[in-house]
């Protein structure tokens, strides 16, 4: 079985392949359908190519060198010929998708040894929105980014890229204020308010119409063990559910965010891998 570049005709199959595996999928979902299939300038616009038959799956890297993948059939020998198709690029960033899938990539491509800032193998979540748990905690309120302290929320999203994303404090802010700036516009993300006070962020990573990827949830080492985050995620679970959204999913980096989940009636689904290289002595991340 072998790989060929995507075309705008296969969008369909595309999407329908990426639907039928929905739970790692999400990423290449979201970036699809915001930057299509000839966006050669954005940092998520992707180039895909595509396999059919008896092994059907989809292979991607964007411009910015992040490997994302969904072939849950592939062997051995497609991951190899996957790795041949970005032989050309001078730096590869990354790799997400499926835990299994992922390994299985990075062993036939030889890269399952290159340093890494991240390497983690992270339990996966589904939670159908009606069967969504909603805390007793009360009196907090969820609002908008854009209402609350710049500096502040930037600060965490610093944080969050330092203690769990391996990034360094050098570049840690420089991409925080990139994210922030992007959450804002695109009005994925919210701070709870407890007191008027911001006590902790949640948002969505990817989001389409009937279902969102929770990411980006964060609070401050001080206010943590209160159950902030999981009441401004549960918050902004009813929101999107008032809005048409039936399904969540997710991938978690911690045992208390598992038991946070675990709390608000998400499942176990599998699992999820994140691994980003370290480029840093090239130029890192």
């Amino acid at each position: 079985m072998s790989w060929r570049l995507a075309q705008d005709a296969d969008l369909d199959w595309i999407q329908s392949f990426l639907y039928a595996n929905l739970q790692s999928s999400m990423f290449l979902l979201s970036n699809l359908r915001d930057h299509g299939l000839h966006d050669k300038t954005s940092d998520k616009g992707m180039t895909i190519w595509l396999a059919q038959g008896s092994a059907p799956g989809i292979f991607a890297i964007t411009n910015s060198g992040m490997i994302l993948l969904q072939a849950p059939n592939a062997v051995d020998r497609m991951w190899a010929r996957a790795r041949d198709l970005i032989a050309d690029r001078p730096v590869l960033t990354g790799c997400l998708g499926e835990t299994r899938q992922v390994r299985a990539f990075l062993s036939a491509a030889g890269l399952s040894d290159v340093p890494a800032l991240l390497n983690d193998d992270e339990p996966a979540f589904r939670l159908n929105l009606a069967e969504l748990i909603m805390p007793q905690m009360q009196g907090g309120e969820l609002v908008p980014l854009s209402v609350v302290p710049r500096e502040l929320v930037v600060h965490w999203r610093a944080s969050y890229h330092f203690e769990v994303m391996g990034t360094s404090k050098r570049k840690a802010t420089a991409v925080a204020e990139t994210d922030i700036a992007s959450y804002i516009e695109k009005d994925s993300h919210r701070a709870l308010l407890v007191n008027n006070q911001p006590v902790a962020m949640t948002g969505f990573n990817a989001a389409l119409p009937s279902v969102v990827q929770v990411g980006g949830v964060y609070t401050p080492p001080d206010l943590r063990g209160r159950g902030y985050a999981r009441l401004a995620l549960a918050l902004h679970l009813q929101e999107v559910r008032a809005k048409g959204v039936t399904q969540s999913v997710l991938f978690a980096a911690s045992t208390a965010a598992v038991r946070a989940y675990m709390s608000l009636g998400y499942q176990r689904a599998g699992e999820f891998s994140l691994v980003l290289f370290d480029t840093g002595r090239k130029e890192t991340t």
